[in-house]
């Protein structure tokens, strides 16, 4: 499979350079006090379940707090900055019954932090950033159930994360987006359904693209939700060759 022309830039440049990754999303997001009717706005106004809190709606919404967002962290330093998408999932977005607007978020998303990386690289020609398309969790896990009472039911499958997270990657290919970020893996299995789906959008398209990954320690013991040391998680998906 042919790397792309940035996985190949991205390996070079990591050779003698360290590239800053962006902060937080939602605590920036917070800091700006926003209402319920800024998260609706024109495009959800009938919406029956309320919407504040639900970061992924102010992409259409609010996109100029969003590039303001990343502008910022340009500014301060970052050189990649990821895109507003960590719940931008069907899955996660039933919660606010807007799954079917999975896709949109994730092309538009991407529209903006592009936009924002290309006005700041041209303000500061001697800066080069990226952009990278954050894959969140989910509010699902694979290993675990949900009930103490059924300890083999599980709240959704394996296929239905792959299914999720394809639909994400290329809403945020769609968007001009090329580097991505499965972030915050809490459940090794869910992270390995999602590079599952990056592999197959990989296959389909003849290309191979750069990703990073992020896995979280939940507590003091130094092991993930699902009960992985970093080391184990590590040599779970150390095949894809993030």
């Amino acid at each position: 499979m042919k790397k792309s022309a940035l996985l190949l830039e991205l390996e070079s440049r990591l050779q003698t350079e360290i590239l800053f990754l962006d902060g937080a999303m939602g605590t920036m997001i917070q800091r700006y006090n926003l209402t319920e009717q800024d998260y609706r706005g024109d495009r959800y106004p009938n919406s029956k379940i309320d919407l504040k809190g639900n970061a992924e709606t102010l992409n259409f919404t609010r996109p100029e707090i969003i590039k303001e967002i990343h502008t910022q962290y340009l500014e301060a330093g970052a050189d990649i900055i990821e895109t507003n998408t960590f719940n931008a999932n069907r899955i996660s977005q039933k919660d606010f019954e807007l799954e079917d607007e999975s896709f949109a978020f994730n092309q538009q998303a991407a529209k903006i932090a592009i936009e924002a990386a290309n006005a700041f690289m041209a303000k500061n020609p001697n800066r080069k950033c990226y952009v990278a398309g954050s894959i969140g969790p989910t509010n699902r896990t694979a290993s675990l159930s949900p009930d103490v009472n059924r300890p083999g039911y599980r709240a959704v499958t394996f296929d239905d994360l792959v299914a999720a997270y394809k639909e994400q990657v290329e809403g945020l290919i769609a968007g001009g987006c090329e580097l991505f970020l499965p972030e915050t893996a809490f459940d090794t299995l869910n992270m390995k359904a999602c590079l599952f789906a990056i592999r197959q959008v990989e296959i389909e398209r003849g290309v191979k693209y750069p990703v990073m990954i992020s896995v979280t320690i939940t507590d003091a013991s130094g092991r993930t939700l699902s009960g992985q040391t970093v080391e184990a998680f590590w040599n779970s998906v150390r095949h894809f060759e993030p």
